[in-house]
């Protein structure tokens, strides 16, 4: 792959991060339960798969590594939660999760093969230029070498330049299989038309609201009642109080580690900084600051035309020697910039919109002009251009020594902690805390989602006891500021509490069970009666309820206490000004709404927005179609006994652990 980069300089557009992202393992379908299917699988192979029906027979599906699938998952937990990184729980769970993923790619990569789907060398260097990676890959128009280029791979993506190309050209072959199916999916004008107007239609409205707070409070049973309910919910109440264990630890801080941590030398800092450069590229950028004249889209020639002389006659103020911040906070319609003077900061190339992108990097330094976008006009000044370049190792030094004493000493603390759980699997807890000047201490019992006092975080220590039983040998667990090294010495099984015990939980969940309909009662009633009297406010006063008004909204718009209109009350835009709804419930709360006013979209708008909504639609039924396509084909595969995953997998080991 690397000698097509290097026999072209056009390659300055390929961004690696969005396409390792995107083609290592996230699918257009969602996971399909059942896929497991038992079969004849080898101990390291976490599933096969057939693409023809007589693959089985001559052993030639397609295998994907139970290694592989430990991996990832182990990747994805890190990158959300690196508290969980040795949880054998969550690490079943993600593995499940991959797992499944990976075999539905492989269905959907043997599906385009058998449609002639094919991705070529040619067809990777063609994808990699609609990206924008040049910048790394060719610093200065440079390519940065096979040995940069590997090491970027491996640090970045921990892969091979292999298995990274490949991710890429799986991607490809899908996205060319989605354009295959799709490819007769159509919408018709009278459609667009219809969609358009239903989603621009806006509407406003007062409206009452009935707190569910509110209404929590006049629920008020008496303890007959209460018990009455915990009694005939026993069986909710069984396991009310959760299991907990009694843990017995040491801990220790970094301060404590014998030895303390070594300082980095001048090799390990030299070493860093190489294997790190990549992340040490500093791409072309500009600073610049504007002035915004807002036009909204869509704007008739007229406002344009407005917003074009005020822009213009600002612009003349500032060649006349008027100052440019000044004038920002005076006019600029952009208020993330408008009271800073206008200053936009260092934007690197291809980050801001064309035009505008175009003109800082062109314009010349200090020079003023006018550029028009999508969202108005520009008076625009660019005040300073930085070349690409590589930071030299003195301006990054601090950072890499900082992080080579944190690397030292996360690694002297795990040392020391496996040191000591070693010494306490033979000679115990207590011997071995008397040894290290540590105090032993026994922690009250506490529930998996309960907290060690004494703990800065004792999350991951919890999640290791309640996999443990007790008198297990001793294990350690990070604390936030160093280890701990613990038994579990006592466990308290899930039980029934007394109803005295519980009062306050039972009262909790009598409220949550009788509000709902409480809330629904009260706004019926609500709503009645506004339609009695044909006053909304009245009735609101009398019932209790809080009256409000909506800006004009949209179906997707957001209303406090109400939530997205579209979602929790489309019928509002059924009704005419004047007439007031039925009861929404709204969740939390019950609405009751009159229609104040309302306003369509015109022909004119509908005609100009018909490109846009076409796209739009098409996009979401192209993908709607090929999450069928998918569901299918997978399902197919299954009921054809195509797929084969292995039902007892190897121990999740993984690698370095």
């Amino acid at each position: 792959m690397i000698r097509f980069l290097q026999k072209d300089n056009r390659v300055t557009k390929a961004l690696f991060v969005v396409i390792i992202a995107a083609a290592s393992v996230s699918m257009v379908v969602y996971l399909i339960p059942g896929l497991a299917a038992g079969g004849a699988v080898s101990a390291d192979t976490y599933a096969v798969v057939y693409p023809h029906w007589y693959s089985r027979f001559l052993s030639s599906g397609d295998s994907i590594s139970q290694l592989k699938v430990q991996e990832l998952a182990r990747q994805q937990i890190l990158q959300r939660n690196p508290a969980y990184a040795d949880n054998p729980m969550i690490q079943s769970l993600f593995e499940q999760q991959v797992g499944q993923q990976l075999v539905q790619q492989q269905i959907l990569l043997d599906e385009a093969e058998k449609l002639g789907i094919h991705v070529t060398n040619d067809d990777l260097l063609r994808y990699l230029h609609t990206g924008s990676a040049g910048q790394v890959l060719f610093p200065n128009g440079k390519f940065i070498g096979n040995e940069q280029y590997a090491a970027l791979i491996e640090n970045r993506f921990n892969t091979s330049v292999a298995d990274f190309e490949s991710n890429v050209k799986n991607d490809i072959a899908i996205r060319r299989l989605e354009a295959l199916i799709t490819a007769g999916v159509t919408v018709s004008d009278q459609e667009v038309r219809d969609a358009y107007l239903k989603n621009n239609v806006k509407i406003k409205f007062d409206y009452a609201v009935i707190s569910s707070d509110d209404l929590r409070k006049q629920i008020n049973p008496s303890d007959a009642e209460l018990e009455s309910f915990f009694k005939q919910n026993a069986v909710r109440y069984a396991k009310a109080v959760p299991e907990q264990r009694t843990i017995t630890y040491f801990a220790f801080t970094p301060e404590q580690v014998p030895g303390g941590v070594q300082q980095p030398t001048q090799q390990e800092i030299q070493q860093y900084y190489t294997q790190h450069l990549s992340e040490y590229q500093v791409p072309e950028q500009a600073r610049s600051r504007h002035i915004l004249i807002k036009v909204d889209p869509g704007a008739d020639a007229k406002t344009d035309a407005a917003a074009k002389a005020k822009a213009e006659g600002i612009l003349k103020q500032i060649q006349g020697g008027a100052n440019f911040a000044d004038l920002a906070k005076k006019y600029s319609d952009d208020p993330g910039s408008k009271d800073s003077g206008g200053e936009l900061g260092f934007a690197q190339r291809g980050r801001m919109v064309p035009e505008f992108d175009k003109a800082i990097f062109t314009q010349k330094i200090g020079d003023t002009q006018i550029v028009k976008t999508q969202y108005g006009y520009h008076i625009v000044q660019v005040e300073e251009r930085q070349q690409a370049h590589t930071q030299q190792l003195n301006e990054v030094l601090p950072t890499i020594q900082a992080t080579l004493i944190r690397e030292k000493s996360a690694a002297a603390q795990e040392n020391y902690a496996r040191q000591l759980t070693s010494e306490a699997i033979k000679s115990g807890l207590q011997a071995t805390a008397t040894a290290h000047h540590l105090q032993l201490v026994t922690a009250p019992p506490v529930a998996e989602q309960g907290v060690i006092a004494a703990l800065p975080d004792s999350s991951a220590l919890l999640a290791k006891a309640f996999q443990s039983k007790q008198g297990d040998p001793a294990q350690f667990a990070p604390t936030g500021e160093g280890y701990a090294v613990f038994q579990v010495t006592g466990v308290t099984a899930a039980h029934a509490p007394a109803f005295a015990d519980w009062k306050s939980n039972v009262l909790d969940d009598y409220r949550a069970e009788k509000l709902p309909a409480l809330l629904g009662q009260k706004t019926k009633e609500l709503s009645e009666l506004a339609k009695n009297l044909n006053d909304l406010a009245k009735a609101a006063k009398q019932e209790g309820a809080t009256v409000k008004s909506s800006d004009l909204v949209k179906l997707s718009d957001q209303v406090p206490d109400l939530g997205q209109v579209g979602q929790v009350a489309p019928q509002l835009f059924d009704l005419a000004p004047g007439n007031i709804s039925g009861p929404i419930n709204a969740g939390r709360t019950g609405v009751v709404a009159k229609i104040v006013d309302k306003e369509q979209p015109t022909p004119d708008e509908i005609q100009k927005n018909m490109d846009q909504t076409r796209d739009q639609m098409l996009d979401q039924r192209r993908s709607e179609a090929f999450e069928v396509f998918a569901s299918n084909v997978i399902n197919d595969y299954k009921k054809r006994n195509r797929i084969r995953v292995n039902p007892k997998p190897q121990g999740s080991q993984i690698p370095g652990q």
